[in-house]
């Protein structure tokens, strides 16, 4: 999957139920989001994404963050995820889910887990977190990654400092606690979505 006709920003629903997923997930659509990522440490997961592949798999990327193993990357297979995100370089989960035909975001922090990651068969590469780095460090490290491979920033990104991130170099970012935290209203969601959709779109004009 190519990011170049996507608004290349991924939600993070760490903690969403099967009951009120679609509810926000709508709202994420409607806002122009087009990757929703459902950490596996979210309550009955994979209730949540195979309703919403279901429901959205042709309207959107739906897939599992924080995945930590090759057990969890066969069970997202077989629910049709197609978005893998993973919190950190481990090879083994990378190379499942490159064989099953996933969209890869690898966590990594470093040079060298960037390209063990990028090895394995990962497309795009996710800095976590991005915050304790900062865009001058990401700056830095794309420098010497291929040009071509996107960068995401993920932890800390907000409406405000989103285009630091992007001026970095970062081709987008995946959004947590500040577009989406557990238990809170949809229209929270639909208000954040619209801040980072609108902060995206004004830092790349």
């Amino acid at each position: 999957m190519s990011w170049d006709n996507k608004i290349p920003l991924i939600a993070i629903l760490r903690g969403v139920t099967p009951t009120e997923v679609q509810s926000h997930v709508e709202a994420l659509l409607v806002a122009g989001f087009t990757a929703i990522e459902i950490p596996l440490n979210s309550p009955d997961w994979q209730i949540s994404i195979a309703k919403m592949v279901n429901i959205f798999g042709s309207q959107a990327l739906i897939g599992a963050g924080t995945v930590l193993n090759t057990g969890q990357v066969d069970e997202l297979a077989a629910l049709g995820s197609r978005l893998l995100v993973t919190p950190n370089t481990d090879q083994n989960v990378i190379r499942r889910a490159a064989a099953h035909g996933m969209v890869i975001c690898a966590g990594c922090a470093t040079a060298t887990e960037a390209f063990a990651a990028l090895n394995a068969g990962a497309q795009t590469l996710k800095i976590f977190p991005s915050s304790s780095f900062g865009p001058d460090y990401i700056k830095a490290l794309k420098a010497v990654l291929p040009a071509e491979v996107p960068v995401f920033a993920v932890g800390g990104v907000t409406p405000e400092n989103l285009s630091q991130y992007l001026k970095a170099g970062c081709r987008g970012a995946g959004l947590g606690g500040d577009l989406y935290r557990a238990g809170q209203p949809v229209s929270r969601t639909a208000e954040q979505a619209r801040k980072f959709i609108d902060a995206y779109q004004e830092a790349v004009r």
